[in-house]
């Protein structure tokens, strides 16, 4: 069961602030005093177990304060610490470190722990906090590439964290189908369906042009036959000049647009836009599906206008005063609320901005009972969410509730040769092309081992290498080499007795077994930091350096010895390995395989 126990690092804290808080106790000044009980802890894991296991800068935080000795200071604290079986040493070192080593007993109740929560060691119970995560989000103009790959890994891992540390979370994808690209997908089908009846013509350079619009037209010639069919002459007759002829590609192909509504109908137009939208949004969800990506909704933007959500926003901004009319448009009051400039919410045409739109939509988030709005969305969105939060203030809706994560690009590499990616032009590898080459597992983890804030390039050839460079095959080499381990035991005749194991952890004393047993300790600390920053590159690196520190266990130390006491201690020790490994893998979306 999740569990609201603090971990080692809060209960290591909690004995440091009660020692600070007694410490402060014989201070003279009530008003210092006070203000010593009010300073954050702060601990950090040593790098090198004969420094202990924790250290604390507490002293020198107070030194100014204080106006003492930092190493004094630290005297202090020590000395007024709490009577508990945790700590086993407490030193001061260097300018004044409160340097702390955990007995033995506490990493070995760490390893029942694990046997005993098993999958759910490390996370929390539920905290009574929702959260929306939107992810992927992609126009579904076109199958999903790379770029959104790396979304889709990084929006589900923050999702798993999130959920592992009692949140409740709602995975969400914003359907753009209601805007101007949608117009352009929908002549772009028409017009490569028309190329099917041997009408030829320039195609426009604005126009999406991967296969998959092929696919689309043929299967509206086989459900409509000719019926949106129309004479060459009078589709392209008077329109504006194309790009590749001097003209304005985005003026050409809107202009199209007009003329294929008019040449066919407005209900025509439809049916092809829909065709198109549903084709491309059945492959967008199969081919996530498949990544192991799920969400909860597809929110359609087509319901903003649908059910007057928009217009329901407006009436907010309107009742409070923040919306005021200027050259013939309404502008939101943005500036009142923090943001670099008033923001355009209905045109000098009537019609609502893009920005009219988002803060309906996140409003509709809110209304739908969620505590936290997580938007991920693409680096182009710097300046988003300043505006987007502002319009939810001037509702009513609290400022903390909305955080958006920005994601650099992914940078494709075959070799050294950079591969260059357009939806617009159909030069692009598709996520699924992606995961055929190199595997769902690889591309997972590949996507979440650098920051969302820093860019990717993604190395196909070491993606798919069978070594240790190759950093998924590294981690589930380990998962796979423990596995082996227990195979073992059968084909030697013997078995793994855990309780008995379990009894005898005080045998786990080589050192390479101690620093396994503590690694497997900061598990759950890691989780919470790692959910805390929306990081899941930092748990792809303890997860490498718990993979390290049991290669290094399994090459310095024999398992299956005769002495049953030691063999099934060492046995619990890589049970509980293979059981956080898992653990891990589960939340960045990986498999465990036992077999390599």
């Amino acid at each position: 069961m999740p569990s609201n126990a603090p971990h080692l690092r809060q209960q290591v804290q909690g004995l440091i602030k009660t020692a600070v808080e007694k410490y402060s106790s014989s201070l003279e000044d009530s008003d210092l005093a006070t203000e010593v009980r009010s300073k954050d802890v702060h601990i950090e894991r040593t790098r090198d177990a004969k420094f202990g296991d924790f250290a604390s800068n507490m002293a020198m935080s107070l030194t100014k304060m204080l106006r003492k000795n930092p190493r004094e200071i630290a005297e202090h604290i020590i000395a007024a610490f709490p009577d508990n079986d945790l700590i086993e040493e407490l030193t001061v070192a260097g300018p004044g470190f409160i340097n702390l080593r955990l007995a033995a007993h506490v990493y070995h109740n760490e390893l029942l722990n694990i046997l005993h929560n098993g999958p759910d060691y490390g996370k929390q119970a539920a905290n009574n906090q929702s959260v929306l995560v939107e992810f992927v989000s992609a126009n579904p103009t076109g199958p999903l590439h790379v770029g959104h790959g790396r979304h889709a890994a990084y929006g589900d891992s923050v999702s798993n964290l999130l959920e592992a540390t009692g949140y409740a979370v709602h995975r969400e994808y914003y359907v753009n189908d209601a805007g101007r690209q949608m117009q352009i997908l929908a002549v772009s089908v028409w017009l490569r369906y028309l190329e099917l009846y041997q009408v030829a013509f320039p195609f426009p350079a604005n126009a999406y042009k991967g296969d998959y619009i092929v696919e689309i037209a043929n299967k509206l010639k086989k459900q409509h036959g000719t019926g949106f069919v129309k004479p060459f002459e009078k589709i392209f007759k008077n329109l504006p000049d194309d790009e590749p002829e001097g003209g304005d590609k985005d003026e050409y192909i809107d202009a199209l647009a007009v003329r294929c509504k008019k040449l066919i109908g407005d209900q025509a137009f439809n049916i092809i836009l829909d065709a198109a939208l549903e084709s491309i949004l059945a492959d967008i969800k199969n081919d996530l599906h498949e990544f192991g990506v799920s969400h909860d909704e597809w929110f359609s933007e087509r319901r903003l206008v649908d059910e007057g959500l928009i217009q329901d926003a407006l009436d907010k901004l309107e009742a409070n005063g923040t919306v005021y009319e200027k050259d013939g448009a309404k502008w939101f009051k943005a500036t009142q609320y923090d943001d670099e400039k008033d923001r355009v919410v209905v045109r000098e045409n009537g019609v609502t901005t893009y920005f009219a739109s988002d803060i309906a939509y996140h409003l509709s988030k809110r209304q739908r009972g969620n505590d936290l709005l997580l938007d991920i969305l693409g680096s182009d969105h710097h300046g988003y969410q300043a505006r987007v939060r502002a319009g939810l203030v001037a509702m009513g809706e609290p400022a903390d509730s909305l955080e958006v994560r920005l994601m650099q690009f992914a940078n494709l590499y075959r070799g050294k040769q950079k591969i260059q990616m357009s939806t617009r032009s159909g030069s692009f590898v598709t996520l699924r092309e992606l995961r055929q080459e190199v595997g769902n597992d690889a591309a997972r983890l590949f996507y979440v081992t650098r920051s969302n804030e820093q860019h990717l390039d993604f190395d196909l050839e070491l993606a798919k290498k069978r070594d240790n460079e190759n950093p998924v095959y590294y981690l589930q080499y380990a998962h796979a080499r423990i596995c082996s381990v227990f195979a073992q035991l059968a084909e030697q005749g013997m078995t793994f007795e855990q309780e008995l194991g379990q009894q005898h952890l005080k045998l786990l004393a080589a050192p390479q077994e101690m620093q396994l047993t503590r690694s497997l300790s900061r598990y759950p600390e890691m989780l919470d930091a790692c959910a805390s920053n929306r990081a899941p590159h930092t748990l792809v690196q303890y997860l490498r350096d718990l993979a390290n520190d049991f290669h290094s266990c399994y090459n310095a130390n024999k398992v299956l010895v005769e002495e049953e006491e030691l063999r099934n201690a060492r046995l619990c020790l890589y049970q509980a390995t293979r059981q956080v490994l898992q653990n891990g893998f589960a939340i960045i979306g990986i498999s465990a395989p036992e077999k390599m």
